[in-house]
């Protein structure tokens, strides 16, 4: 149960990333949006469902286009 949640809670952060991404047409965000959507159907641990999820988080924070 706790599995799903956190990985709802990063689909809909990424969702935001995406949406955001596609309006102020910024590509970093919107395919980390995407990442972000897509991860956790393939991750089944925890700790790497977090750690992969703050990466995608931070990725637009360093890379600017």
């Amino acid at each position: 149960m706790n599995l799903m949640l956190v990985g709802l809670v990063f689909s809909s952060i990424g969702f935001g990333y995406f949406i955001y991404g596609k309006r102020q047409q910024q590509p970093v965000y919107r395919y980390s949006g995407l990442a972000l959507m897509l991860y956790p159907y393939a991750v089944t641990s925890m700790l790497p469902l977090v750690l992969i999820g703050c990466a995608l988080l931070a990725i637009p924070r360093f890379i600017r286009m």
